[in-house]
């Protein structure tokens, strides 16, 4: 079993809360965190029909079995818990005496956030990270990293990418979607998931988008939303500020995941990633999310943006901190460039009167640099460069 780095702070939390909640997309390893924290805990999957039925028909009596804690899996499928876990915890408050997981973050939070807002400490636990496949010597070549993913039953258990992406995706279409919302032509959202995927690492579009699939703006809008509430796509915001330039206002797409996304773009060898004119952008798509990783697992909430303005000067990673911005550059290429560093020039030339900036650089070769401004650091390397940077 591959050791989480969340796990420390998931201990830590629940000596301080009567609760504490966990979200992330399906099958990036919550239950099994939990379960190994907390072996003394019972543990109920509220997707089962019969146990959902007894908590949602008589809660008082389904929390009474549990007295002594619990770990409530899937927590969105019985919402009305929540507002009894609240009334149990104000009577009783006792650390860690209900542990919460949930896969779609938008109503979990929004529930959460009504009933036992001050009661709960939130976390978020995405697939692994390259530090954690690197502890379990799971680490394998780039090209093999963007298409495999991080999701952990294919890393620990050696399975094909291909096959699991796309038993994944099945099972999402046709499980989460008819809980999160109705979709009447279901080829028709897959297509622009597809769509999604060949503009990772772009400026989000919807007018572009919805007229490639052929649905209105609002509909494009409404699919996005659903695909931000069960951890496919991420959006990562412009950074602004009150600096001299126009900036951008339109996010970037990523996905929570760059093993889904070579699986929506029809990757299935690691030869066809390395020839991929996404490459890049898929590469840039896994470094962002990374950085992600590295503030959840520290029990933190992203800090995390991009700089653009109006002529095209641009920054992929931004991350603010007060007074302090970290500012990072992502080159899929294995052979640094002095252009590597163009933008970052630029960058603190904007800011640097009003911030104190850090810069680096994460590339796609095997050498750790340090130039005299800017830390360069490979991409199985990146955590020690984050630290460095002050992510």
């Amino acid at each position: 079993m591959i050791k989480r780095t969340l796990e420390a702070v998931l201990k830590e939390l629940a000596l301080q809360y009567p609760v504490v909640t966990i979200t992330g997309p399906r099958q990036s390893g919550k239950t099994t965190l939990c379960r190994k924290v907390f072996p003394h805990l019972h543990y109920v999957n509220l997707e089962a029909p019969d146990v959902r039925l007894f908590a949602v028909d008589d809660p008082r009596g389904f929390l009474a079995s549990y007295d002594e804690g619990v770990i409530l899996d899937e927590i969105q499928r019985a919402p009305e818990l929540l507002s009894y876990i609240q009334t149990i915890v104000d009577e009783q408050p006792r650390p860690g005496r209900f542990i919460l997981t949930g896969s779609q973050q938008f109503e979990v939070m929004n529930t959460v956030s009504q009933s036992l807002a001050g009661r709960t400490a939130l976390l978020k636990l995405l697939p692994l990270s390259l530090e954690e496949l690197g502890r379990g010597h799971l680490i394998d070549s780039v090209d093999r990293m963007l298409l495999s993913g991080f999701y952990p039953r294919i890393h620990a258990q050696g399975l094909n990418p291909t096959q699991v992406m796309g038993d994944y995706f099945e099972t999402y279409v046709e499980r989460d979607l008819r809980q999160l919302g109705a979709i009447r032509d279901l080829a028709q959202f897959e297509r622009f998931v597809r769509l999604c995927a060949g503009r990772t690492g772009q400026l989000l579009n919807l007018q572009s988008l919805g007229n490639d699939v052929g649905v209105s703006h609002s509909t494009a809008r409404s699919w996005l939303t659903l695909l931000e509430a069960s951890y496919i796509v991420f959006l990562l915001q412009p950074w602004h500020a009150n600096v001299s330039k126009r900036l951008v206002k339109s996010p970037k797409l990523y996905f929570y995941d760059v093993g889904l996304a070579s699986y929506l773009l029809g990757l299935e060898e690691d030869n066809q990633v390395s020839r991929d004119p996404l490459r890049g952008n898929l590469f840039e798509n896994l470094v962002v999310i990374e950085a992600l990783k590295y503030r959840y697992n520290q029990g933190k909430r992203s800090n995390l943006y991009f700089y653009r303005d109006s002529n095209g000067n641009e920054v992929d990673l931004i991350a603010e901190n007060g007074q302090h911005l970290s500012a990072i550059e992502i080159k899929a290429g294995a052979t640094v460039n002095p252009d590597y560093f163009k933008g970052l020039r630029r960058f603190e030339g904007v800011v640097s009167d009003r911030w104190d900036v850090a810069c680096g650089v994460v590339y796609g070769g095997n050498e750790i640099q340090r130039r005299t401004d800017t830390l360069v650091h490979p991409l199985f390397d990146c955590v020690r460069l984050f630290a460095a940077v002050g992510i």
